[in-house]
């Protein structure tokens, strides 16, 4: 933590706006899992790791058995701990449904993480990891932005031989890859030992195709372990312990766990990943995955992975609060539920300014449940500090609270950094509180820029224009 992020926190901790929390941290469990022995030495790992955590048991197979005692409670963060059997893309939905409902707003109430892994052994790994984490070594099978990390290479899934690489203190240069990039790629793990892996493409449980439009090799697993195929047949082993992020932003499946042969599971177990997100399902919109690399990657420093995950999905709530209400909170069970709601999506004006269709909106509600994060959500990985395109701050004096935005790009401060993959860029502006705000907020100023305050965060859609000289504030307190 950085000496400024000290200094806001302790003054935000002094303010009378914020009650005092009972609990910081829930691990909510199943019945079976709670009685197994093996699975009690991770529950005990992260009770360690938090003293004060509240254990939550609910029924198995019922995660929303627990919302009486979640609201109860209302802590920061909420970690599941589960076999990798429980993890059905069932429970991943009402873990999300879960997590909305613990007051009256839609959106995500906490920071929330499903901790499991090939065995229970794999799960304590990632438990007892402690030690936060400044990615600097990034790698990737898509085009990432280079430009904001300290040092990376990536290797194009579009075009053959395409290569970008960024060496600590240059900038990203161009070059010549192989034809295949199967065992480069399987070096970055190995070897070059990446913090953050990122990858798109055509996926299932099973493997990854590496190339998207042009021939390449693969990444596949066989009980936890992962490793890759060229395409001359020859196998390299993926063994890479150092921890790690991994995000797979536009495959479809990756973050499904169908059995002990999930490509997930072999992610957690022999690549070292700690934290990763994934869909559970084929992927065709793209919000919520793509989108975590603009808050991510692409803001570097400003958000852990939890946040920027979180962050991701409170802009995607929004979204659909503001354009698509009729839908916006429909109750589904399934992400392809949102298709037979596509008759009862016709938008709003909001909608119609920013050129959204009903199918946007049957794209949003798809995604909305689709994204699983796996690992500890307290667990704090985060690239390592580089520039901003706009700054961000939030102070807080005698009561009342200012978020200034300052475009330090220009014209360009708002604008997407990258647009590889699909539905990139216009994120909303969020700032998280490190403590809930209790009692009925008051905006004082910004109201016009459309903001959102909520108990734990304040968000502000993305001003898309840029006024020479000019910073946005929005300004608000607890009514007294």
């Amino acid at each position: 933590m950085t000496i400024f992020r000290k200094l806001l926190a302790m003054m935000m901790l002094a303010t009378p706006a914020f009650a005092e929390e009972p609990l910081s941290y829930a691990i909510l469990s199943s019945q079976s899992t709670a009685a197994n022995a093996d699975w009690q030495k991770v529950i005990a790992a992260l009770e360690k790791k938090y003293p004060g955590a509240k254990k939550i048991v609910f029924a198995d197979g019922e995660p929303g058995d627990a919302l009486a005692e979640l609201k109860k409670l209302h802590p920061r963060y909420a970690c599941f701990v589960a076999g990798h059997p429980e993890v059905t893309r069932q429970f991943v939905t009402r873990v999300h449904q879960l997590t909305r409902g613990l007051d009256d707003d839609p959106y995500a109430d906490l920071r929330w993480g499903i901790l499991t892994g090939y065995d229970a052994a794999n799960a304590l790994a990632i438990a007892n990891t402690s030690e936060p984490l400044v990615i600097e070594r990034v790698a990737s099978g898509t085009e990432v932005a280079l430009e904001h990390c300290q040092e990376g290479i990536w290797y194009c899934e579009l075009n053959k031989n395409r290569v970008v690489k960024k060496e600590k203190g240059g900038m990203p240069v161009e070059g010549k890859g192989p034809d295949d990039t199967t065992r480069v790629l399987a070096e970055t793990l190995n070897d070059y030992k990446a913090q953050l892996f990122v990858t798109s493409g055509h996926a299932t449980e099973r493997d990854w195709q590496i190339g998207f439009s042009y021939r390449n090799g693969y990444f596949k697993c066989d009980k936890g372990q992962l490793f890759g195929v060229d395409t001359g047949g020859q196998k390299i082993d993926v063994n890479s312990p150092n921890p790690k992020v991994y995000m797979p932003i536009g495959n479809c499946l990756m973050g499904h766990i169908d059995g002990e042969n999930a490509m997930a599971l072999a992610w957690l177990k022999s690549a070292g990943v700690r934290q990763m997100l994934g869909y559970t399902v084929p992927t065709w919109y793209g919000y919520a995955g793509w989108g975590c690399l603009d808050y991510f990657v692409e803001q570097p420093g400003r958000y852990s992975f939890a946040e920027a995950y979180l962050a991701n999905q409170h802009a995607m709530i929004h979204r659909l609060e503001t354009c698509f209400p009729e839908v916006a909170r429909e109750p589904i069970d399934l992400p392809n539920d949102a298709m037979k709601l596509g008759q009862k999506i016709k938008g709003t004006t909001r909608a119609k300014v920013q050129e959204l269709s009903p199918r946007d909106g049957v794209g949003l509600l798809f995604d909305r449940d689709a994204v699983v994060f796996y690992g500890d959500p307290g667990w704090d990985a985060r690239l390592a500090e580089a520039k901003l395109a706009y700054g961000q701050s939030l102070i807080e004096k005698a009561g009342v609270w200012t978020l200034e935005i300052d475009p330090k790009s220009g014209a360009n401060s708002f604008k997407p950094v990258n647009e590889n993959g699909a539905q990139r860029g216009w994120r909303p502006v969020v700032a998280f509180f490190p403590k809930r705000l209790e009692g009925e907020v008051e905006i004082l100023e910004g109201a016009d820029l459309g903001a959102v305050v909520t108990d734990d965060f304040v968000l502000v859609p993305n001003p898309r224009t840029v006024e020479e000289g000019k910073k946005y504030r929005v300004v608000f307190r607890v009514k007294e």
